[in-house]
């Protein structure tokens, strides 16, 4: 999903962050047929592994009673992407992507069925379920930049920003019904079945996949095997500062702040005295405001990095917040704003990336993202499983929150100082009190 400088490229970050947001149709990228398809099916899928994901996690905090085990069952999903993901970014560039997501989507389909039989069959252990969680990682490590850097095949350089978006609230609607199905499957019938629902999900993308026409997409140019594409990928980010700051902050965002499976599983089992139905609300709470934060992202026809600075301090001081919410209900009232702060830092920093990527570079620029954003996970999830269990979720969940934000100023300022702006205080009345401006207009100002 990157563009990047060239002939077929989206504007460059750097005028974006100044620029005045251009308005677009909010569902613009579903007229291209393909991208239909692609969207078609990853609703289908994505919900299933949302039913999944919850599913999961709450078998595992039943058979272990530990948050310390959600978080290792977090961190052996994503620790592939934390040791191969830019391999993967690798293959990526190098292979036909379409080819690659059948492959993919197949595999992780796979791994649905085998969770499921082993949970219907009444053999579940929580090593299957730490197996499985591992086997899904390796898949993602090529399905990730493979599936991201498609969509710019599929809508052209004229839709990414809009069809970045929309992933996001495709995945983020998902994230409402599968939660709530899952919720009342696995009370009705048990797990098995939800893990059933997710495996046979794969074939909705799959099909979408085969009935693309070739013809109408926009390839990028292949690179053919070769020494050095891993170094030359990372040296090709280390000169970009306008992707460094942003590919850092998710990568504490990834870390310390959504660490979500294990803090609201501890927040309704430990703190409310909940069930799965409760972790399941929680989860459809926070995926309405990630909708909300989505669709509001697809109307903006560009990337602003003052607004991926902002939300990441806001999305952090929420989080301790709601650390400290007394009651179950202000609890739930912070999770819708948490969840489209969390969106919007993630569309905001996905889609600022691209936009300043060669599209021969994508693949292996989005693994580095995906790789940051998803590969802090196995660091982050047992730290705070391990804090959850130690001294509870409130402080565990607080000092989520202020890492995040203080990593967010720490971003922003090296964000101003990369495009040359410098924060000037005004305190007089009916004057704008903080501001970023040029350098060389406060100079001539003072």
């Amino acid at each position: 999903m990157s563009t990047g400088p060239g002939a077929d490229s989206a504007p460059a970050p750097t005028d974006t962050s100044t620029g005045i947001p251009a308005k677009t149709s909010m569902f613009s990228s579903l007229k291209i047929r393909n991208y239909r398809l692609f969207a078609t099916g990853a609703v289908v899928s994505n919900t299933g592994t949302w039913m999944a994901r919850i599913t999961q996690d709450w078998l595992v905090l039943s058979l272990t009673g530990s948050s310390a085990a959600v978080g290792i069952t977090t961190a052996m999903q994503f620790l592939p992407m934390l040791l191969f993901g830019l391999y993967g970014g690798v293959i990526a560039d190098r292979f036909p992507k379409r080819k690659l997501l059948l492959s993919t989507q197949g595999a992780m389909g796979l791994g649905g069925l085998f969770l499921a039989v082993m949970t219907l069959s009444g053999n579940v252990e929580v090593w299957h379920v730490y197996a499985t969680a591992f086997f899904t990682g390796l898949v993602t490590v090529i399905d990730n930049p493979s599936r991201q850097s498609f969509v710019s095949e599929m809508v052209g350089p004229d839709q990414i920003r809009n069809a970045v978006s929309l992933n996001s609230a495709n995945f983020q609607s998902a994230r409402l019904i599968g939660p709530a199905v899952a919720g009342v499957m696995t009370a009705a019938v048990g797990p098995g079945w939800a893990f059933l629902a997710n495996g046979l999900s794969f074939i909705a993308p799959i099909t979408g996949l085969l009935l693309m026409r070739t013809s109408e997409f926009h390839p990028a140019p292949r690179r053919a095997r070769g020494k050095g594409q891993l170094r030359e990928g990372l040296n090709y980010v280390s000169k970009h500062p306008e992707l460094i700051w942003p590919i850092v902050l998710v990568g504490f965002i990834g870390t310390f702040g959504f660490n979500f499976p294990i803090w609201l599983s501890a927040f309704a089992n430990d703190t409310f005295h909940g069930d799965s139905g409760m972790y399941g609300m929680f989860n459809t709470l926070m995926a309405i405001g990630s909708l909300v934060g989505a669709l509001l992202a697809a109307r903006r026809g560009t990337s602003r990095l003052r607004v991926l600075a902002g939300a990441a301090i806001l999305f952090g001081v929420l989080q301790v917040a709601a650390s400290l919410a007394p009651s179950l209900w202000l609890f739930v009232l912070l999770l819708v704003p948490i969840g489209i702060l969390g969106l919007t830092v993630n569309v905001t920093a996905n889609s600022t990336v691209q936009m300043g990527t060669d599209p021969e570079m994508r693949g292996r620029v989005m693994a580095l993202f995906m790789m940051v954003f998803t590969g802090g996970t196995p660091l982050g999830g047992p730290l705070f499983g391990w804090l959850t269990d130690a001294y509870g979720v409130r402080l565990s969940f607080a000092l989520g929150g202020i890492v995040c934000a203080t990593a967010a100023v720490g971003v922003g300022l090296m964000l101003a100082r990369a495009a040359n702006l410098k924060l000037k205080v005004d305190l007089r009345k009916g004057q704008q009190h903080l501001a970023f401006v040029p350098r060389e207009q406060l100079a001539t100002a003072a």
